[in-house]
This record gives structure tokens, sequence and C-alpha cells, in this order.
């Protein structure tokens, strides 16, 4: 499980290395690259070559006090191709992780990837502005969860992962399920915890969503209430022409764990193409 220097700090990652192609991916908040163990076997079983890497900030990455936003995300995620010399890839992001995949294609282009997945994923922007009614966050929403985060750490991550797991307030997952993803919670620092609520929540991925030309799959579930799939998923589908969209029945947002089944199918199906 070796580390990576990149964008000028030291990125953990894991590569299952071998011949196949490259599929890259990126966590959500406030994991790890551990949050993917549920597709790691599907992939590998496959033949493709997967690199699942932490954030900065979370599990066992640099935590610097900043860089907290999209545009260091994307160079972070940049460095890391660079350093690995990866081609012909395709970046895999899951909730806030979409938009590191959208900002990383909207600003260094696709030279070297072949396609892209928005699992569940924040992007065209979740803020409610004048010109983007259709956002599911208010301001003062976005406020509130940075102010539940400083305030109460432990209780705000205990109900946000309840929530994460859930449908109609049903655990979709075991109480073990959900304790193993607080768990890999802890290790994130207050600063990364704090910035990228900001910056999930606040940033506006609309442009760089007109600028994704490769083959991308869109995939949420359309019970999920931390990115309702009519405030993200759809509005992302029909920004991305190259897009497929693909609805999992019955699936809260942490449905790559939930609905491992469905999603890893989606997901072998259409690295398949």
């Amino acid at each position: 499980m070796p580390d990576i220097a990149s964008n000028g700090i030291s990125l953990h990652y894991t590569d299952t290395g071998g011949g196949g192609r490259p599929v890259v991916l990126i966590h959500g908040w406030p994991l790890s690259g551990r949050s993917w163990a549920d597709q790691e076997g599907a992939l590998i079983e496959a033949g493709y070559r997967v690199v699942a890497y932490d954030r900065r900030g979370f599990g066992a990455s640099d935590k610097p006090e900043s860089g907290y936003d999209y545009d260091t995300f994307a160079a972070d995620l940049a460095g890391l191709l660079d350093g690995l010399d990866l081609t012909d890839v395709t970046l895999v992001g899951f909730s806030m992780g979409g938009g590191e995949v959208a900002r990383y294609l909207g600003t260094h282009g696709d030279r070297r990837v072949r396609s892209a997945v928005l699992a569940g994923a924040v992007p065209p922007y979740l803020l409610k502005t004048d010109d983007n009614p259709d956002g599911g966050l208010g301001d003062d929403d976005v406020q509130g969860m940075i102010d539940g985060a400083r305030a109460d750490r432990a209780g705000f991550l205990d109900g946000f992962t309840t929530n994460f797991f859930s449908v109609d307030g049903e655990l979709k997952v075991t109480e073990d399920q959900r304790q193993q993803a607080l768990a890999l919670q802890q290790p994130a620092s207050d600063a990364a915890l704090v910035g990228c609520i900001d910056a999930f929540g606040r940033t506006d991925f609309r442009g760089d969503l007109a600028k994704v030309s490769v083959p991308t799959l869109v995939i949420h579930g359309d019970s999920d209430a931390i990115v309702p799939i009519e405030v993200s998923g759809r509005r992302s589908a029909e920004a991305i022409a190259s897009s497929t969209l693909v609805v999992v029945e019955g699936a809260p947002h942490g449905f790559n764990v939930s609905h491992r089944d469905e999603f890893n199918a989606a997901l072998l199906d259409f690295l398949g193409r």
C-alpha cells in the first residue's frame, strides 16, 4: 500500500497491478479508498487493474490545512495519473468523488481517460442559486452541515452515516457495515471534513460537464436521500451527450455497499463496452 508524491503532498493508494485496463476509484465524503472493497474484488476478477486512493485529508494520505477545493483535488488526481503513467483509464467517482472526475476532465482533458463513471455523484451543482433553482441545498443547508461537523463531529457523522445507508428511515445495510463506514471516517482531519462540505456543497460543475466527451456511466439510486437523483444524476446524464443513465431502484446513497450486486453488474457492463 504505497504512497505517491502528487501536487506537493503524499497520496496513499492501492494498485492491484497487472496488465488490465486501469480503473481509478475516487471515494466519497467522509470515507477513504477502502470504501471500494465491494467493487475491487469484482473488478480484479474481471481482469482490470484497480487503483484506489485516499483523498488529501482522508485515510492515510497527507492532511494539510488547506487545498480542500476541486481545482486542487483535480490537480491531486492528475498527479496520481501522471505519476503512475496511467492511460486508457476509467475514472469512477462516488458522491463527492464525481466532482473530481468532472473537474479533472473539464480542466485537464481526457488524454489519459477512456471513460468515466459518476456514481451517486454531486454534479452538476448542488447549491440552489438564482440560475440553479433545481439545486438540492440552500446556502443555509451547507452552512448547517459545516456547523454540525464543527460542533459535534462524532454525533454529526453518526447521523450522516445512518442517512447515507437508509431509505425512509430504514437502514439498508447491516449495523456492522455502518460501523465499518464510521471507522473509515476516523482518520479524516477536521479541516478536510469541513473544507469538503463547502467544496461539494457550493461548487458548480456545469461548465465541466459541458466539456465531457468520453463515454460516461451515470449510476444513481432512486431513493438517495443525501444526493437526490433528480438534483444530480438525472441532470448530469442530460448534460453529458455521451452518457448512459442507470437507475438502481430502492437504493440509498451508499448503494455500492447496500446494492453492490446491481452496482457491480452495471459497472462491469459499462466497462465491457
